[in-house]
């Protein structure tokens, strides 16, 4: 519930497409839902396009609208800069944000690469030492269900981790006439599959397990080789195909997999694909523990399944815990119990971890030092694949 007596915290959002919706989104909500320390103001939020970015600044509740991401960094009244852009960007208006004295907010994953995301963290540690905080956006750690996994695996109830097994798959580029977009070309999104949804799962993986992965071996494909250029697109990405319409190279892997090994001796396993016909955001995870197991789907967002291995083998089996309980993570700002929560609650709950940590002055998490870890393990991911090896992702 939005406090009038609370510090205003203004909020500057680069880049207004789907991440940027999601994220207007939680910032809007957020003061109406949970007691923060601080209130946050939707100030400004900028793109390229003029016409645009004031429409999604008036459809979405911005204050005011910029084209230059250097002017919303200036501006007096943006204390938090929200960076939702492509990965190629990140670093540059990241960096110059937090060199002006601003809290920071970035999109995953953290960067296009292990040297960009390492001079993010240097910036990051420089920052925290004036009291700023930097946050990596990986919001399904923001679902109930997945912070009260976290909860159940850090109190014991699986026991000693044995195995984590996760797949995230989609299929919005089952087409082979589907366009060359940007999140199909390497130098803005970095990687494909691998970095798109591939950061989250094994963000996930780690952050339920409570370590590091410390060695991965893998392979991907890329099943379309070439795509018809979108509408606008620059000449000059490729030639001509069928028809005589013009054609671009894709420059990013379609689909990774790839098996790790955590320190204590746990192994994974990790599928992404933006192939899999059928699959619209499906991320499913399971851990298994000598004690019990754990497992979540995302298309059943409120529900964990949870067997106890300890309990008489004629009672024990997969259990159906609904967390919608007031006791459950973030609950006590939403429904009475059974009232279902979606996936923009995640961003809800991402920006009031952010405004928590900037008004205890904490560090946040996920930081930019997990992040970070990520980062070199999808190039660790990456690695193995082009070689054909097994190869060890550096300690941060």
């Amino acid at each position: 519930m939005e406090n009038p007596e609370a510090k205003t915290l203004g909020v500057g959002m680069v880049g207004y497409a789907f991440m940027g919706a999601a994220h207007s989104q939680g910032w809007r909500t957020v003061g109406r839902v949970f007691d923060l320390p601080a209130r946050p103001a939707m100030s400004a939020v900028c793109g390229r396009d003029a016409d645009a970015v004031r429409a999604a600044a008036d459809r979405h509740g911005w204050a005011a609208a910029e084209t230059d991401w250097r002017a919303l960094i200036a501006r007096d009244d943006v204390q938090v800069v929200d960076v939702c852009t492509p990965g190629d960007s990140h670093a540059e208006i990241a960096i110059a944000a937090l060199e002006a004295g601003k809290h920071v907010l970035c999109e995953k994953p953290l960067a296009n690469s292990v040297a960009e995301a390492e001079a993010m963290v240097q910036a990051a540690r420089r920052a925290r030492e004036r009291g700023q905080v930097a946050m990596v956006g990986f919001n399904y750690r923001r679902a109930p269900a997945i912070a009260y996994a976290r909860r159940m695996v850090a109190d014991g109830r699986i026991g000693v981790l044995r195995h984590v097994r996760v797949t995230y798959l989609q299929d919005w580029i089952v087409d082979p006439e589907f366009p060359l977009v940007w999140r199909l070309r390497r130098e803005y999104a970095g990687s494909g599959a691998l970095g798109d949804l591939g950061s989250h799962i094994v963000d996930l993986a780690q952050h339920l397990a409570g370590e590091r992965l410390i060695g991965v071996s893998a392979l991907t494909e890329t099943f379309i080789r070439e795509r018809p250029l979108p509408a606008g697109a620059v000449a000059g990405l490729g030639g001509a195909g069928a028809g005589g319409a013009a054609r671009g190279p894709v420059t990013v892997d379609d689909a990774a997999l790839f098996t790790g090994r955590f320190g204590s001796g746990a192994v994974a396993s990790f599928e992404a694909s933006r192939f899999a016909a059928g699959r619209k955001n499906s991320l499913r995870i399971e851990l298994n523990g000598d004690r019990g197991s754990l497992a979540f789907d995302l298309e059943r967002l409120n529900e964990l399944s949870f067997h106890d291995h300890t309990e008489p083998a004629v009672d024990s089996g997969f259990r159906r815990i609904l967390v919608t309980e007031p006791e459950h993570p973030y609950l006590e700002g939403w429904w009475p119990p059974g009232h279902a929560l979606g996936y923009e609650h995640t961003f809800v709950h991402q920006a009031r971890d952010m405004v928590f940590a900037i008004a205890d002055g904490t560090g946040p998490e996920p930081s930019f030092e997990d992040g970070l870890q990520v980062q070199r393990v999808l190039a660790a991911v990456e690695e193995s694949a082009e070689k054909n090896c097994v190869y060890t992702p550096v300690p941060v």
